[in-house]
């Protein structure tokens, strides 16, 4: 018996201890958390010693002692073993309530698998398992995930921040990385689309028994445009630059196609929405002109036929001075930066033309000014692009204070989302001073022109375009060409023998891609509008997720007063109906005690009735008899005396004779 038990304790030790070092880990209180710490390690510190004590009684060819006081030894372990038994089902009590107060998913998982094996050996020595109250594990678990969606620790004996229906009250920002962000979207609008579940068919319950619902009508209305919003929320991101400073090239590494056309000549003459579709889907660019409401679908097909028509279509409105008056264009693209953010299903990349690239077309560009400065100024981030070659020998103050005059107004207002982006890095060489300098000069030029901490990134948009095009294994042979040209000897290994081995560009892409420094603005930038746009956004969803279940919740507060007011019309009418019923039976008991009165003087008089009734016929009779034999003797009498008379005249005629 002792060795199985000794076997099940040692696995229940191994479990609590585990519970109360997890829940240390995650507990806010160090007081408390080194009380838990200190619980694990005594317990661990009291088996150890146990099991030495244990197996050290146990081993024969090690101790030469007398049965008797060998037995009472191990009779010793077993009451020590009962007792460290007792003493872990006190431990796990107390324990409970301190994750109860301070919830984690990891505690609560070790501490059901102490409680499972703690009562086996409990169950074993007979001794009283420890019991968990029905809803602890589903409370705590519910608390604990609310914890990972609320920023701050929420102290959960207080539960300010939890409503009754176990939501979230509010959220608060933090630095959130782009998977964190995307599952609390999905937590949010899961919730949201079970709520509004519920709340249809509570009112299609109501609607029939007659209620009209139009109170919850409205609040679903509400909550389908929040979920509405939340779906299709606008997230803006635009990139401006100076000519030739490879911002087509850039766009497309962001998108991860060549669709956007680059040449030497200014490209852009009127903005450009770039609208993220589901990879399967169609491409296609839309062009848009003044006065008319639907857009023109210029084409739809490969990245490659589109950046050819969108090229044609540029140069044709360039030539004809733009008699057809476009506004902007929309494409219509899988965008591979946000390819794994189903919650950014509103991004928008906007490309707007540059002050130079408007002052080197021959036509009123008014509108088109006012078009792209309204999109900048909406924007959730600002990408600012400059060309390295033109600062790689010096600061180029000039070009950098001509660039930041032309936009002063629009910079000073957004300097909290702008962000300069430093492109062609690739074309650094040996000679060159170091990036790292050349971005220090420009930061300092920035701060003397006006904007405060400004943030620089250096990028290669055609070395981040190229890797992405091998990994996806869309790259043309100009691309593997170009790829190999400028960019795979940097990553030449050196064999056995000394000679440089280039690997294949589909080995060394991943690593170009990191080293292109595209991947970096894009977390950035997503960062940036999911702490920003993305997170009011969510915490917008979440009060009117709030206001849906507290209005829930108020109807059937509602609802219960309603009834218990019905249940006490009720029970005043049963008592009036038992008063009314008393009365009634009262007289209906009044009622038979006449009836049955008067059924005893009927019953009496029927009696006297039938008594003289009878008496009087009997005298009736008895006069009768009397009267018949009276009748009956005098004609008897009458009989004879004829007879007499009869024979005296016979005897008077044989006299005679």
């Amino acid at each position: 018996m002792l060795p199985f038990i000794f076997g099940a304790i040692g696995l229940a030790v191994g479990a609590v201890v585990g519970a109360f070092t997890t829940h240390a880990v995650g507990e806010s209180d160090r007081q408390a958390a080194k009380h838990h710490r200190t619980v694990a390690n005594e317990l661990a510190d009291k088996y150890t010693n146990l099991e030495q004590k244990y197996y050290e009684l146990a081993d024969e060819t090690k101790i030469q002692i007398n049965h008797l006081t060998h037995q009472h030894a191990l009779d010793e372990v077993e009451k020590d073993c009962l007792r460290l038994a007792v003493r872990l089902q006190h431990s796990l009590i107390s324990l409970m309530w301190d994750i109860d107060r301070e919830p984690t998913e990891a505690a609560l998982k070790e501490f059901v698998n102490a409680v499972e094996l703690t009562n086996n050996v409990l169950c074993k020595i007979n001794e009283e398992l420890i019991c968990v109250p029905s809803d602890y594990y589903a409370r705590n678990l519910i608390a604990a995930v609310q914890r990972e969606i609320i920023c701050e620790p929420v102290d959960i004996s207080n539960r300010s921040n939890i409503n009754e229906e176990g939501i979230p009250m509010k959220l608060e920002a933090k630095n959130m990385s782009e998977q964190e962000f995307q599952e609390t979207y999905n937590r949010i609008r899961d919730t949201g689309n079970q709520l509004l579940k519920y709340l249809k068919e509570l009112r299609a319950g109501r609607f029939k028994e007659g209620d009209s619902t139009q109170g919850l009508q409205s609040v679903e209305d509400n909550l389908t445009k929040a979920l509405k919003a939340l779906a299709e929320q606008k997230y803006q991101v635009a990139v401006i630059a100076a000519m030739k400073a490879g911002k087509s090239t850039f766009l497309n590494a962001i998108i991860g196609a060549d669709v956007l056309a680059s040449e030497s000549e200014a490209c852009t003459v009127c903005r450009t929405d770039i609208r993220p579709i589901d990879v399967g889907q169609t491409p296609r660019l839309l062009e848009y002109q003044a006065g008319k409401r639907e857009p023109i679908v210029l084409i739809e097909g490969e990245a490659s036929e589109i950046r050819q028509r969108f090229l044609d279509r540029t140069h044709q409105i360039r030539a004809t001075s733009n008699q057809d008056n476009t506004t902007r264009f929309e494409l219509e693209h899988p965008i591979e930066a946000i390819s794994t953010m189903p919650s950014l299903t509103g991004f928008t990349l906007v490309d707007t033309p540059g002050p130079n690239e408007w002052e080197s077309v021959s036509f009123n560009t008014t509108s088109l000014k006012q078009t792209a400065l309204e999109a900048l100024r909406t924007c959730d981030a600002v990408l600012f692009l400059l060309d390295y070659t033109a600062f790689k020998a010096n600061t180029n103050s000039e070009l950098l204070k001509d660039l930041i005059e032309q936009r002063k107004e629009f910079l000073a207002e957004n300097t909290g989302k702008l962000y300069f982006v430093l492109n062609k890095v690739d074309r650094k060489a040996e000679k060159d001073r170091p990036i790292a300098d050349v971005i220090e000069s420009l930061r300092i030029n920035l701060v003397e022109f006006g904007i405060p901490e400004p943030i620089i990134y250096s990028v290669s948009g055609l070395q981040g375009l190229l890797s992405k095009l091998i990994q996806q294994d869309k790259a043309t042979d100009s691309d593997i060409k170009d790829f190999k040209h400028f960019f795979s000897a940097r990553y030449a290994q050196i064999d056995e023998k000394g000679r440089d081995v280039i690997p294949l560009p589909e080995e060394i892409a991943p690593q170009a891609l990191n080293d292109s420094g595209i991947p970096i603005i894009q977390e950035t930038v997503i960062q940036t509008i999911t702490q920003n746009s993305g997170w009011n956004l969510l915490s917008d969803v979440l009060d009117e997720l709030n206001k849906v279940a507290k209005t829930i919740d108020e109807t059937f507060i509602t609802d219960i007063r309603g009834w218990q007011l019905e249940f006490e019309e009720l029970q005043q009418k049963v008592e009036e109906y038992k008063k009314h019923s008393d009365s009634v039976q009262s007289q209906v008991n009044s009622v038979k005690k006449s009836v049955e009165a008067q059924k005893q003087l009927l019953i009496s008089r029927f009696s006297e009735g039938i008594n003289k009734f009878a008496e009087t016929a009997k005298k009736r009779v008895g006069s009768e008899i009397d009267r018949v034999a009276e009748n009956q003797s005098k004609k008897v009498l009458k009989e004879n005396k004829t007879q007499n008379i009869l024979t005296s005249i016979a005897t008077a005629s044989s006299i005679k004779t």
